[in-house]
């Protein structure tokens, strides 16, 4: 099974509202997930427009699972890659 990080959009039309998750890579967008490990709000245009549990995360990609271009990038901004990386080297 493929496990990847992704979004899920929330919210009603024109006020999207995304969340994190790791779902199977086959299932659909809004579809069946494994578990949510936090939030992104793009309407806000301030720092807390993502709340995210960089813990499971962390773990998740330790468990090899591939996150998406949007999710790398929510990731990297968090710090959560960085400290992937360092893991992944044994610093």
């Amino acid at each position: 099974m493929a496990v990847k990080l992704r979004l899920t959009r929330m919210g009603s039309k024109k006020k999207p509202y995304y969340r994190i998750v790791v779902a199977d890579s086959r299932s659909p967008r809004d579809g069946r997930i494994i578990e949510q490990i936090g939030s992104y709000n793009p309407t806000i245009k301030s720092d807390d427009n993502v709340t995210l549990d960089e813990e499971k995360a962390l773990a998740w990609l330790q468990n090899g699972a591939k996150p998406s271009d949007t999710v790398r990038n929510i990731l990297s901004s968090k710090g959560v890659m960085e400290r992937y990386h360092n893991a992944k080297l044994g610093k």
